[in-house]
């Protein structure tokens, strides 16, 4: 899941995916659903949710950054990840303030906040006020809109650019 191989072959059918365009993405639900696979579009772009304990990001301790699989756009590092017990992966802070949008949600009968990528708008999970120090708050986040790269990995390909 975290190797830019996989990564190329994954995304081979979203020319949208950048992890480096920081431009807003935004295209109609049909285009999305031609290029996302299925449980992607089903989550990202329906707000849909995944069932708890599903994915392997909810108890990985890898060192690195998490990214929206939709888009490419950064969201999250793994030192603000934590074990929340909820079934899905929890974070306490994104990685900057605009790479995650908050819309009220009054789904289900309850009052949450949703949380959506800041650069393409996808359904990502919800924000609660239930979270550790230093924010106080959980980001539960459905592990199918994330992708993942290894600190390690990150590094050697930003050593590679700078020799090019």
């Amino acid at each position: 899941m975290d190797s830019a191989k996989n990564d190329s072959a994954k995304h081979a059918a979203n020319p949208n995916y950048s992890r480096e365009n920081k431009a807003a993405v935004d295209l109609p639900n049909e285009q999305w659903k031609k290029i996302l696979p299925e449980d992607v579009y089903y989550v990202a772009r329906m707000k849909g949710t995944e069932r708890p304990w599903t994915s392997p990001f909810e108890t990985s301790k890898e060192v690195g950054t998490y990214y929206c699989a939709v888009c490419g756009n950064a969201l999250f590092r793994s030192d603000t990840k934590f074990e929340s017990g909820c079934g899905w992966p929890s974070f306490y802070e994104p990685i900057s303030k605009g790479s995650i949008i908050y819309l009220p949600d009054h789904t289900l009968g309850m009052e949450r906040t949703e949380v959506e990528c800041g650069r393409c708008k996808s359904h990502l999970g919800h924000v609660f006020n239930d979270g550790p120090p230093p924010t106080g708050l959980r980001y539960c986040i459905n592990g199918v809109v994330l992708d993942f790269e290894k600190a390690k990995e990150a590094e050697k390909k930003y050593q590679e650019k700078g020799k090019s």
